[in-house]
């Protein structure tokens, strides 16, 4: 079989993508273009000169090209859209897709929402309706992620103790990745309580969300093991520095670094290393880093298998789910100046919300 794929938010081209966005669509567009099962059939966009552009590069008909989504669905009934919208436009546009009931599949862009109930909404309409929903945290098909799993697993540092992060950007647009990657390596364990503080005294605005400038996070699963996470947008040596560290795994016999960073940030460390208990640090061959847009190709292959087979994907709805969970409950944490019992039991964004009180007054960002 093969399945008709429409992309929703085709944004400008990747030569000039501008500056909210990466052409992300187009990466996506590469993936179904790559696959024997799949034919990108249709596009809408609201800017008809960016779904123009985008229609060429795929071979898309004219007759295809929309600016509303809503009259894409009903004239082409694509089995698989793809959604590339900012994160403000995901819950409605994704619940939109899901309630057509002409899609079979949704593939859209991290992070899940801009509030945890708009995330909990889109995960429980895909359930009800019977559709595959997933978010593209296409980094854990990278090598070193992949080959640190198979480690931990095959126990080389002994049992799992705490999984560290450090995100370069904020809790919620490179943290959706962090804390993913962290519920990934302990087998997708569901969190009881997070705890968190954050710093936010010059507007950081990603995509059209706010995010913090500093954070520091800990949680803990209900296996019994830790997590800590850091953020950090200054570049000043706040909380992340600490960490220093993609991704850690601390297990009782010793300790797996993805993506490690050197004191001084001027050695050029591996992606992947392991050190043993008495032992010192050892590189680990990988295939790739923890950056490459080939891990969207693998991360769509992954969806269509689990389609085709009825499978649960890797990116499931519910996985990331519990990404976001641990998100908006460390905002929470900060706003309650205490722990946050999970599961979380609020629709809102924390943040914005202390915006929208003055409980935080964030500067306008300077000039660069």
């Amino acid at each position: 079989m093969t399945y008709s794929v429409a992309v929703i938010g085709t944004g400008a081209e990747p030569d000039d993508p501008g500056g909210d966005g990466y052409a992300m669509a187009y990466h996506h567009g590469g993936g179904y273009e790559k696959h024997a099962d799949c034919e990108l059939v249709a596009c809408a966009d609201i800017v008809p000169e960016n779904a123009r552009a985008f229609a060429g590069e795929f071979g898309i008909r004219d007759d295809a090209i929309f600016e509303d989504y809503g009259e894409m669905l009903t004239a082409v009934e694509p089995d698989i859209v793809s959604v590339c919208v900012p994160p403000t436009l995901h819950a409605e546009i994704a619940i939109d897709c899901i309630k057509s009931g002409v899609v079979d599949a949704v593939h859209c862009e991290k992070p899940m929402a801009d509030s945890y109930g708009g995330a909990r909404r889109m995960t429980e309409a895909a359930a009800d309706r019977g559709v595959q929903l997933t978010f593209n945290h296409q980094r854990r098909f990278s090598d070193a992620v992949r080959t640190a799993k198979d480690l931990l697993d095959s126990g080389e540092i002994g049992g799992l103790e705490r999984v560290e992060f450090a995100a370069p950007v904020g809790l919620l647009d490179y943290g959706s990745h962090s804390f993913d990657l962290c519920n990934y390596f302990n087998d997708e364990r569901s969190a009881e309580w997070v705890m968190g503080q954050i710093h936010y005294d010059e507007e950081n605005v990603l995509f059209g969300t706010h995010n913090e400038n500093q954070a520091i996070v800990h949680w803990e699963y209900e296996n019994g093991v830790h997590g800590v996470g850091a953020s950090d947008s200054t570049g000043t040596g706040g909380p992340a520095a600490g960490i220093s560290c993609h991704n850690r795994l601390v297990g009782s016999d010793g300790v797996i670094e993805v993506g490690p960073e050197s004191e001084d940030g001027d050695e050029d460390l591996p992606p992947l290393r392991i050190r043993r208990n008495g032992e010192d640090w050892k590189p680990i061959k990988t295939e790739d880093g923890l950056h490459g847009w080939e891990f969207i190709d693998r991360a769509v292959a992954e969806n269509v298998r689990c389609l085709q087979r009825g499978e649960t994907p890797e990116l499931a709805a519910e996985n990331a789910l519990s990404a976001t969970e641990l998100i908006f409950g460390a905002w929470e944490s900060s706003r309650r100046r205490g722990r946050v019992d999970l599961p979380l039991e609020i629709d809102g964004n924390p943040l914005r919300e202390m915006i929208d009180t003055g409980e935080l007054t964030p500067e306008p960002a300077g000039d660069d």
